[in-house]
């Protein structure tokens, strides 16, 4: 297992391949100055709303415009993610923030503009039909016209709200680049630095004495600058909560719920679904406390799975099992995969520096997506790549099949693609593997579903809570979102109390809290994935041929529609209640052949 002090060390061929967004700095450059002065240029389509032609070419124009600059967004944060010690990586994100203020000014005449027509007025635009394309990304709008400020109030709050991105960013610098958090003694005699994006790694390799230890150090480090992570916290949350209020929304809820077409259906049917089979969750914890062979499982035990493979794998490796994986999917979706492997779209090494956790991104423009992960050779590493993998290849389905505007869906359907494979994968493992490779799967996707659904609905509804508390006037400190999770902690999990005060401290590595209302989404897409893995695996063909065209369809169709097209309806509780007992029966299938 090869372990580098930095990305120098790093093969290129387990690097990222960015030359396919620019090809080097230069190119970079010269494309932000080519932008730059195509900004200039929206200014002289104002009133473009007057003539349906020139609305079109407004349209097609900023559209084309908004791409480039996309572009240069992402290439500049895998920059800096990459290596959040070297200062070109901050240099690129300041000077694209920079562009994406200006971009914003300089079309912010457009919405009130399109926005004071009367419906009459708006309706005759569609007289060209070429603009019938746009119809639906235009209605989208059009919808916000009680939500929309004048011209020279949108060029303020553009101004104004440029800094929310930089609160994500610093708070993951301080985690993941300024934080010490010292160095661990493995078994086998070795020293190692431990790391957010190695912690896991490094508990499992540890007795329980030592995890304990462990732990420990790692979270008075989190724990000493929880203050400073509270801080920024505070002010991203109360950036939304102002934009709420201007933007006339009764709450930074009602906003979210407004611009995702959903009502509080979906949600209070997931919260309940969660706390209703709260014996479920229990279930879950006291089959690990047995494998485990201890009275209760403690916090430093959440890194030990239900059961791992002593099996190491190579990136290689990972590669070939996940292609396996993949096949009840079809050829076509293989296909779509390799571009993963062999277009050098991963990004697979850790080392200090790089940004923790894994994600995938991607641009209208860019058929392939960049993946971001932290390799640790186990069967973890597999599951993040094939979960990130069932991005990309959603990604490139929807770049083929939709014009550039409809080439993004919300995230509120996104981790369907990625949770699938990771299903198939565990299902793959239980049905191919010998013994442990089976409880190996199994024990990988029951901790996936656990964190994706119970772990995430509760953090959710804690975001919601302290978004109530914000808007009441209050400020998030350390302590208010300490009291708040352990609140939290006891009302979704089988305790009286907490088995240590780090415990509170959970937040402060979430960064799904820096993306508004973001985790409510893993249990939507958790659940809908459970079911249409099992179907797919049963061998629905209909299953299938549904799924392929849910992969397909943009963001021009309604999330709720988008569910249809798989046959679900999202504002079900018997959607969550039969995800939940899936769960069941695969704890149960695992303690089975746990004792065989």
């Amino acid at each position: 297992m090869e372990k580098y002090k930095s990305r120098s060390e790093v093969p290129e061929k387990y690097k990222w391949d960015l030359t396919d967004i620019f090809k080097d700095l230069n190119d970079f450059n010269n494309s932000f100055e080519v932008v730059k002065n195509d900004i200039d240029k929206l200014k002289d389509y104002v009133n473009c709303t007057k003539s349906p032609d020139e609305l079109l070419k407004y349209i097609e124009f900023s559209n084309d415009l908004g791409s480039r600059l996309l572009s240069l967004v992402i290439y500049a944060m895998l920059t800096n993610d990459q290596d959040l010690n070297d200062n070109l990586g901050v240099e690129l994100v300041g000077k694209v923030s920079t562009l994406e203020t200006d971009y914003s000014i300089n079309t912010s005449f457009f919405e009130p503009e399109l926005l004071s027509l009367n419906k009459k007025e708006y309706e005759d635009l569609f007289s060209n039909k070429n603009l019938l394309k746009y119809k639906s990304i235009l209605d989208d709008i059009y919808r916000y016209k009680d939500h929309i400020l004048s011209e020279d109030k949108e060029k303020i709050v553009s101004q104004l709200t440029n800094v929310t991105e930089n609160y994500s960013q610093m708070s993951s610098t301080l985690m993941n680049a300024c934080n010490d958090y010292g160095f661990v003694k493995l078994k086998n005699g070795e020293t190692e630095e431990l790391m957010p994006t190695n912690y896991r790694r490094i508990m499992k390799q540890l007795d329980r004495e030592d995890r304990k230890k462990v732990y420990e150090q790692f979270n008075k480090v989190k724990d000493r600058y929880a203050s400073i992570s509270a801080s920024l916290l505070d002010s991203y949350v109360k950036t939304n909560v102002s934009l709420s209020k201007i933007y006339n929304y009764k709450s930074t809820w009602d906003k979210h719920l407004f611009d995702l077409k959903l009502s509080d259906k979906v949600y209070d049917s997931l919260v309940k679904a969660a706390l209703d089979k709260k014996d479920i969750y229990k279930k879950y914890f006291d089959l690990k406390s047995k494998i485990l062979n201890v009275d209760k499982c403690l916090p430093w035990d959440n890194p030990i799975e239900l059961f791992e493979t002593k099996e190491k794998y190579t990136i290689e490796d990972a590669g070939k099992i996940i292609k396996e994986t993949l096949k009840p999917l079809g050829e076509d979706y293989i296909n779509h995969f390799n571009h993963v492997i062999d277009d050098r779209c991963v990004d697979y090494c850790q080392y200090k520096g790089k940004h923790a956790g894994g994600y995938n991104v991607s641009s209208e423009s860019i058929k392939n997506s960049k993946i971001l992960m932290s390799f640790n050779y186990d069967l973890e590493s597999i599951s993040t790549l094939a979960h990130e993998s069932g991005h990309h290849v959603h990604h490139q389905y929807l770049f083929e099949n939709n014009i550039d505007v409809y080439r993004n869906v919300s995230v509120s359907v996104a981790e369907v693609a990625s949770l699938t494979n990771e299903f198939l994968l565990s299902y793959y493992l239980v049905k191919n593997g010998k013994k442990e490779e089976a409880l190996a799967g199994l024990s990988n996707i029951i901790e996936t579903f656990e964190s994706n659904f119970f772990g995430a609905i509760w953090e959710a509804d804690m975001e919601r809570e302290f978004y109530k508390y914000v808007e009441k006037g209050g400020t998030l400190t350390k302590e208010y979102l300490y009291n708040l999770t352990e609140k939290m902690l006891l009302k979704y999990l089988p305790k009286e109390k907490l088995d240590s005060e780090y415990e509170k401290n959970q937040w402060t590595l979430r960064s799904h809290y820096y993306n508004f209302y973001y985790l409510f989404s893993y249990a939507i897409c958790v659940s809908v994935a459970s079911y249409v893995s099992k179907e797919i695996i049963n061998k629905n063909d209909n299953m299938l041929e549904k799924y392929m065209k849910f992969l397909k369809t943009g963001s021009n169709v309604d999330i709720m529609d988008i569910f249809k097209v798989l046959g679900v309806n999202i504002e079900d509780e018997k959607v969550y209640i039969e995800a939940i007992n899936n769960f069941d029966s695969l704890l149960n299938e695992f303690d089975r052949l746990y004792n065989e």
